[in-house]
């Protein structure tokens, strides 16, 4: 019989379990820098550890007795106690919270808090405005009810979290946090109803209907009709059972009947505000979704009327500054996008526009950059960038307004958990504090004579109290002093419409204000007078005039032309309309003490029904949920010393089938193993481990590492043993002795040989922004071997299975094994590396849409190994709707005298050259004469075009819409070489046997990348390979689109 040793062919199928741990690093992807080094203070309150380094005393008192309002509120909802203090970690504004290591994701604009279940950690940053953090921190609690009440709860554990619907998580929230009179998520309701697409439970899954909104209208309706009590039964048997279950054993109604009462109730209840259901838009539609993207949002005009800027996703991807024509409604060009400059890391977009230079040359907006705020300030005609400017004291700020004579920019600055206005002088590059209170004072806008500015603030209400449990906003105006400075004046609170919110005032030519106001539960446009003092209501809008925010900027006025624009709220986008002064109502405003909340309130079918959330919520400024007056209460609070411990996160098990893609190749493997994680309060230090077992006792396996993420250089130490695996089978007749005699059988041995592979390494990495970073290792490597033979016996002549013999192990007469050429060493060798990587794409269904990314490296063994390799790819992707145009070029080498003794690159692997993987060799071999051999190397020179066309997924990307399945269509070219000296390449030659020459392949063809709910991407293809008399065929790759 035919002997196969430790052959090319078993190494062919296991050769990629010995590419070296640098290259399973990550590999690209973006960064979470960490630009500041926060020490945090502790503060406790009867409830909570509130973990800071505020230095506003006054600031921090106003959290910690919040935080024990709030506590006390939920309390009467869930009915649950805290057994410990529960941790809150404050930051200072929005750019310290996203570089937060409590939790380890990246953390978006939008993003207002995060609630981890883990450990029940609250993290938020203070907001703009005393209401915004106010609804934050109660919004974030309730997540901590929800999941201490779900966790330790008798019959539920954290597994249980996955039954409830994200739409009842988050809906809750913002119910017990908001409470039922928000016009806000009203005017959501309100559209859908105009619309007909009052969604249902199972409609709720869909993304396209927000959660936060469409959740709150939903415990309001059951809360209205079955009372507060409810809630809680509610919630838990969802958790434990899941809706259906629920809704029966907790409401006695099955969930298709709950769902349709939901529907009938916003439909009944908003019927009776929407009249005729024809929604009468003044002006004209300058952008939506048919030139723009579907959220066009916080206009602003150029003050000669010309041109508007505004913020849109027109490109899917990435929200970004557009010019267009304030007549037509033509977009231009795009002023400012992080895509292309990389070095900031995202734009203010959420509640803040940006402002015009007088002479509507230039156009100044806000971004982060660095971890702080960044005042742009961008010449229009070229796109040219004129200045970054950054305010040591004020790290956070937003809604700039240019003064009309060009020489300074007054923004609203959040400092210290303060918000104020600010004054800074371009010339003399001076900032000037306007405002020092306790009050939030946002949206500043300058009269036409600059000689006052009008803004948004909570004055009023914080003196006199909420209403419906939350501050509102009213207009004020800051005239100059006799000095001529705006520091030294006075200021004037417009007192109307108290108990509305009343934002976004804008002075037009003749000193009129206008200004947005949900005096009437919608959300409509008004006008003040100066001269008279009187109000006027403009428009009357079912729907409302509104940005993604209640605080976006969504109005704008010209100066110098009779001009109004606006962003409007309908079909659950938003659009820019535009139209001139005297299109508008102009009705005046009888009462300007009369509010009328309900069309902005959600819908109660039983008014009988105990309101614990709105009695909590009218009595808030009472104090009363607390056992004692607030200054006497605020006694109870202290501080202490910080005790950061490390504590065990997360203990799980796992089995299964798992591939894993490094740089050059791709492992699979049948395994079972232990994951832990450690962490201490802030995620500053981390320590993972893993124990993994994948077939005998020698597949043992395990690894440690230990991460520090506390400063902006990021380092850690990893220590690892992990067991290769790779093998022959060999057939012999044999004979074996039974106890009526001695017989002649078929032998097969299966010859595994294990490659152990221990290292100890330090490495560390140096983000320069979230597109761009540094990284480094060094590790000490250890590679020893073990061969085992498995023999089993079968009837030599009809092959039916005997025996299993016991498992012997073969010595090893040399500590270098020769695998198809390529030398694998008993021996201990070092490397080292430096790479410099840019990512900047954003990802689609299964692969990259648009934007960057670049990784180049260098890299160095030494010791028992002596090489060097090399690597620069760059990957380029034009997002060209409906599809994507993406392209590489990538280049890996490996130099020295020990080069071959890493496994060889083959050109064909998974992600890189179609049709030439390992499971076409052999046709490739019988067709056209080219193998292994001819397909590998230590070098690869590669390069790849693909147009990528998204299939099935969300409504506004895919051909096909589908809430679950997530597939992209490609077509490619695919073109390179694999090789060992440049010498070798050959385009035409052939030969399996032939080991002189490299071949450069190239093929085309298309393929079907699917997402399997993020867990793996499977892409069937099928490839012509671009070779004479080649066939197509059809393989599979198991890793994303590169």
């Amino acid at each position: 019989m035919k002997k196969h040793a430790l052959n090319l062919g078993s190494f062919i199928l296991f050769f990629s379990i010995l590419i070296p741990f640098a290259l399973d690093a990550q590999y690209f992807g973006r960064n979470k820098p960490h630009y500041k080094t926060f020490d945090y203070k502790l503060y406790e309150t009867p409830y909570f550890s509130i973990y800071h380094y505020l230095d506003n005393k006054e600031a921090l008192d106003r959290i910690g007795l919040w935080s024990d309002q709030w506590y006390k509120m939920h309390q009467k909802i869930f009915r649950d106690s805290f057994y410990t203090k529960n941790p809150i970690i404050l930051y200072n504004d929005h750019a310290d919270f996203q570089q937060t290591n409590a939790i380890s994701g990246e953390i978006g604009v939008g993003t207002g808090g995060v609630t981890e279940a883990l450990r029940n950690r609250v993290i938020f940053p203070f907001t703009m405005t005393n209401q915004q953090t106010w609804h934050v921190l109660g919004h974030e609690l309730v997540h901590a009810f929800q999941y201490d009440v779900v966790i330790n709860g008798d019959s539920s554990s954290i597994k249980n979290l996955q039954n409830l619907p994200l739409w009842m998580v988050e809906g809750l929230a913002e119910y017990l946090s908001l409470g039922r009179v928000d016009p806000f998520t009203a005017m959501w309701m309100r559209d859908a109803v105009l619309q007909g697409d009052v969604p249902g439970f199972k409609q709720l899954e869909n993304p396209r209907y927000f959660p936060y909104r469409y959740g709150q209208a939903f415990w309001a309706f059951l809360a209205g009709m079955y009372g507060d009590d409810v809630i809680r039964p509610m919630f838990v048997n969802t958790a434990i059972y899941g809706i259906e279950t629920a809704s029966a054993i907790t409401l006695g109604v099955t969930a298709d009947q709950l769902s349709e009462r939901f529907q009938n109730a916003l439909r009944t209840y908003y019927d009776p505000f929407l009249g005729d259901k024809k929604e009468r838009l003044i002006g004209r539609e300058l952008v939506s979704a048919k030139n723009g993207g579907r959220i066009n949002v916080s206009p602003v005009l150029s003050p000669n009327g010309k041109y508007i800027i505004f913020l849109s996703e027109k490109d899917l991807f990435s929200t970004d500054l557009y010019l267009a024509d304030a007549t037509s409604g033509k977009i231009i060009r795009k002023v400012l996008s992080t895509t292309k400059e990389g070095h900031l890391d995202d734009l203010n977009y959420l509640e803040s526009s940006g402002t015009w230079s007088s002479d509507s040359k230039q156009f100044a907006t806000i971004a982060y950059k660095k971890g702080v705020h960044a005042l742009i300030i961008k010449d229009v005609a070229s796109g040219r960038t004129k200045e970054e400017i950054q305010f040591k004291e004020v790290p956070a700020f937003a809604n700039p307004a240019w003064s009309p004579d060009g020489k300074s920019i007054v923004f609203a600055g959040l400092a210290q958990g303060q918000t104020d206005l600010y004054e800074y002088v371009l010339k003399s590059k001076k900032l000037k504090r306007l405002t020092n209170d306790i009050y939030s004072e946002i949206q500043p806008n300058w009269s036409t004579d600059g000689k006052s500015i009008v803004y948004a603030t909570d004055k009023l209400s914080m003196d006199r109290g909420r209403k419906h449990g939350k501050y509102t906003m009213n207009l004020a105006i800051l005239s100059k002093g006799a000095d001529g400075e705006l520091a030294s004046g006075t200021t004037k609170d417009l007192d109307f419409f108290y108990g509305a919110n009343n934002l976004n005032p804008e002075h037009d030519d003749d000193g009129n204000i206008y200004f947005l106001s949900d005096k009437d539960g919608f959300r409509n446009m008004y006008r003040y007078e100066l001269s008279d003092d009187k109000v006027y209501q403009m428009t009357d809008f079912l729907s409302g005039i509104s940005g993604i925010t209640e605080y976006s900027p969504a109005l704008t006025v010209s100066r110098k032309k009779d001009k109004i624009v606006y962003s409007y709220y309908s079909k659950n986008s938003f659009s820019i309309y535009s139209a001139g002064q005297d299109r508008f109502l102009n009705r005046p405003v009888v009462d300007v003490n009369a509010i009328d909340m309900a069309p902005g309130t959600l819908p109660m079918t039983n008014l009988g029904q105990k309101d614990i959330v709105a009695d909590n919520l009218s009595k808030v400024d009472g104090y009363t949920q607390l056992p004692l007056p607030e200054d006497a209460y605020k006694l109870k609070f202290q501080a202490k010393p910080v005790v950061n411990k490390f504590k065990l996160d997360y203990i799980g098990g796992s089995t299964g089938l798992g591939v894993g893609t490094g740089s050059f190749g791709t492992r699979t493997g049948l395994a079972g193993g232990v994951q832990m994680l450690f962490s201490d309060l802030f995620g500053n230090h981390q320590i993972y481990s893993t124990l993994a077992l994948n077939g005998d006792i020698y597949d043992f396996g395990g690894q440690v590492t230990y991460i520090n993420s506390k400063r902006k250089i990021a380092w850690g130490t990893t220590l690892s043993h992990i067991p290769f695996q790779t093998g022959g089978v060999s057939y012999r007749l044999d004979t074996l002795n039974f106890s009526n005699g001695q017989y002649e059988v078929l032998r097969e041995d299966l010859d595994i040989l294990r490659i152990f592979e221990d290292q100890m390494g330090v490495f560390a990495q140096f983000p320069l922004s979230t597109t761009r970073r540094f990284e480094t290792s060094l590790s000490g490597n250890y590679r020893s071997f073990r061969l085992d033979r498995y023999p089993t016996f079968y009837d030599p002549y009809t092959y039916q299975y005997i025996d299993q013999g016991r498992r012997e192990r073969i010595p090893l007469e040399t500590d270098v094994i020769n695998i198809g050429g390529y030398l694998i060493k008993r021996t201990g060798f070092f490397n080292t590396g430096l790479a410099y990587v840019g990512d900047n794409s954003n990802f689609g269904m299964a692969s990259p849409m648009s934007g960057h990314r670049y990784r180049f490296e260098v890299e160095k063994y030494f010791s028992g190994y002596n090489f060097a390799a090399a690597t620069a790819d760059y990957r380029k992707y034009w997002w060209k709707k409906p599809v994507s145009i993406a392209a590489r070029v990538m280049y890996h080498g490996r130099f020295g005298e020990s080069a071959r003794g890493f496994s060889p690159i083959l050109v064909g692997n998974m992600g890189f050259v179609h049709g030439f993987y390992y499971t076409q060799l052999d046709r490739l071999a019988s067709e056209n004469g080219i193998g292994f051999e001819q397909l590998s190397g230590q070098k690869l020179l590669m390069g790849n075009l693909e147009v990528r066309l998204p299939f099935t997924g969300p409504e506004r990307l895919a051909v096909i819409k589908s809430g679950y399945l997530l597939s992209e269509l490609s077509v490619f070219l695919d073109g390179g070489v694999a090789y060992d000296q440049f010498g070798q390449i050959s385009f035409s030659k052939t030969g399996v046997n032939d080991f002189t020459f490299k071949r450069f392949v190239a093929s085309t063809g298309a393929s079907l990348r699917v997402n399997l709910f993020g867990a793996i991407i499977i892409e069937p293809y099928y490839a012509f390979p671009l070779l004479k008399g080649s066939k197509g065929a059809f393989g599979l790759n198991l890793v994303p689109g590169w």
